[in-house]
C-alpha cells in the first residue's frame, strides 16, 4: 500500500472524475470528444493536482491506446525516439496515446522533436501544463492542438472524494473509522482546489490517529493541524503568483477593501511580503495619487515599518495601509500624463530645449538672439508669468488633465484664477 491514496483512487470515468464540469458535463466540447474515439493533439492548462492525468488516462481507456508518460522535468529527446519506436509493434498496435507531463520544461528543440509524429497521426499528444501555454509552448505545437483550461475544484465538489478516501483507507486497514462533516469541509478547505493535497492530508489524518478498539477517531483538530498550511497554492515564478498580484491591486483600485485584505492575505500567507509591499506602494502611486498626494509617503512608512518588524506583526501596517488605499478616492491624472509623455519621447517627438530653459549662460557667435532671457517666476505675482517651457515642436501639447477629485479641482481653481 505505499501507492499514494490518490493514485489508489483515481477515477477510471468521466462521471467519476470531481470538478471540472465545464469540460466533463454531458454536452461539453471535451467530454464530447472523448466520446467521440476521435481525440485531437490536446493541451491541459491548469494547476496541479485537479484531474488532468487522471482524464489522460481515462482517454487513453476509452480509445484503447497505448498510454506512455513523459515528464518535461527529466524526459529526454531519446525518450521520445523509444516511444516512437514502439508504434506499429504488438505493444501499440492503436498507436500511441503520449501524456507529456510540465511540457512547458521541454525546450524548443525538444517540442520541436514532436512536430512529424503528431502531424502524421502516428502519436497523440496529451499535453499538460500549470503554466499559460501561451507564454511557454512553441507555437508549432500550439496550432495543431485544441486547449482545455482545468480549474481549481471547489470545496464542495472535493468532499464526495475526501469519503471515499477515508472508506478506501478503512477498507484496506479493517478498522472503523469516525469524523463528522467538520472534519471533511476543513480538508476541503485546506486544499486550496488541489484533490490531490486533498486526498494526502486524508492520509495524514487517517495515520495520526490512533487506533482504538478497533476505530480511528478523526477530529477537527487532527484535521486543522495537518491541513493548517494546505490553502495556500502558490507559485512565485508561476501564474498563480501573477493572479494573486492582479486582484490584489485591482481591488484595491476598485475601492473594495475587504477583497483588497483577502488578497493581501494571501500573498502573506505565502510568504509574499515584498510583493504585498510593492503593489501596495505601486497602487498609492498610480490608482490615488493626486486624489489624496499625503496617501503616498503614509504608505511608505507603513511598507517601512513592515520590513522593519516582519511577519507576523507586518500584517498590521499594510493592513492599516491597503484598508486607505482601498477607501481613499482615486485619480489616475498624473499616471495617464505621464504614458502620454513616454509615448512622445519613445517616438521621437521632442526637440531642442528652449534656449531660456537650457543651462548655459553665454552665447556663441551663431547665436541669433543674444541672452539666454530666462524669467524668474518669483519675481512676480503669485510666483508665475508666462513662459515657453516645452520644445516649440510640443508647445501647445497637453498631457496632464485635472482630476474630478475635490484636490485637484481645488488646485485647477487655483490655477485658473491665476492664469486667467
Amino acid at each position: 500500500m505505499n501507492k499514494p491514496l490518490a493514485d489508489r483512487i483515481r477515477p477510471t470515468t468521466l462521471d467519476d472524475v470531481v470538478g471540472q464540469k465545464h469540460l466533463l458535463s454531458k454536452g461539453k466540447a471535451l467530454r464530447n470528444l472523448i466520446e467521440s474515439g476521435d481525440i485531437p493533439n490536446l493541451i491541459f492548462y491548469g494547476p496541479s493536482g485537479v484531474g488532468k492525468t487522471t482524464v489522460a488516462s481515462i482517454i487513453a481507456n476509452e480509445t484503447n491506446r497505448a498510454l506512455r508518460r513523459l515528464n518535461g522535468t527529466t524526459a529526454s529527446t531519446q525518450d521520445i525516439k523509444d516511444i516512437v519506436a514502439e508504434i506499429g509493434t504488438f505493444t501499440a498496435p492503436n498507436g500511441i496515446l503520449l501524456y507529456l507531463d510540465e511540457i512547458q520544461y521541454f525546450n524548443k528543440r525538444q517540442q520541436q522533436s514532436l512536430l512529424e509524429y503528431i502531424e502524421n497521426g502516428k502519436i497523440t499528444l496529451i499535453a499538460s501544463t500549470t503554466e499559460n501555454p501561451y507564454f511557454y509552448i512553441y507555437p508549432a505545437i500550439l496550432s495543431r492542438s485544441t486547449v482545455f483550461e482545468f480549474k481549481s475544484v471547489e470545496g464542495e465538489e472535493v468532499i464526495p472524494a475526501i469519503k471515499r478516501g477515508f472508506d478506501i483507507l478503512a477498507d484496506e486497514y479493517k478498522v472503523l473509522i469516525e469524523a463528522d462533516e467538520n472534519v471533511y469541509k476543513r480538508i476541503a478547505s485546506g486544499c486550496g482546489g488541489d484533490v490531490r493535497k486533498a486526498l494526502n492530508s486524508v492520509e495524514n489524518c487517517f495515520f495520526a490517529t490512533k487506533t482504538v478498539d478497533g476505530k480511528k477517531n478523526v477530529t477537527l483538530e487532527i484535521a486543522e493541524e495537518l491541513t493548517q498550511k494546505s490553502s495556500v497554492r502558490y507559485d512565485k515564478e508561476g501564474d498563480e503568483h501573477y493572479d494573486i498580484v492582479s486582484a490584489y491591486q485591482k481591488s484595491m483600485r476598485g475601492s473594495d477593501p475587504d477583497a483588497a485584505l483577502h488578497y493581501l492575505a494571501r500573498l502573506l500567507e505565502a510568504g509574499d511580503l515584498p510583493s504585498a509591499c510593492r503593489r501596495l506602494m505601486v497602487c498609492a502611486c498610480e490608482d490615488v495619487g493626486l486624489a489624496y498626494p499625503q496617501i503616498i509617503p503614509i504608505v511608505k512608512s507603513a511598507v517601512d515599518i513592515a520590513m522593519m518588524v516582519g511577519m507576523p506583526e507586518a500584517r498590521l501596517p499594510l493592513a492599516d495601509a491597503v484598508v486607505l488605499v482601498a477607501t481613499a478616492p482615486k485619480s489616475n491624472s498624473a499616471h495617464n500624463a505621464i504614458n502620454e509623455a513616454m509615448a512622445d519621447v519613445q517616438k521621437g517627438n521632442y526637440g531642442p530645449i528652449p534656449r531660456q530653459l537650457q543651462n548655459k549662460h553665454f552665447d556663441g557667435e551663431d547665436a541669433e538672439v543674444k541672452g539666454q532671457n530666462y524669467i524668474y517666476p518669483h519675481d512676480y505675482e503669485n510666483h508665475w508669468t508666462y513662459q515657453q517651457y516645452l520644445p516649440d515642436v510640443l508647445k501647445d501639447k497637453r498631457y496632464y488633465e485635472f482630476g474630478a477629485n475635490k484636490n485637484e479641482q481645488a488646485f485647477k481653481a487655483y490655477w485658473d484664477k491665476i492664469k486667467g
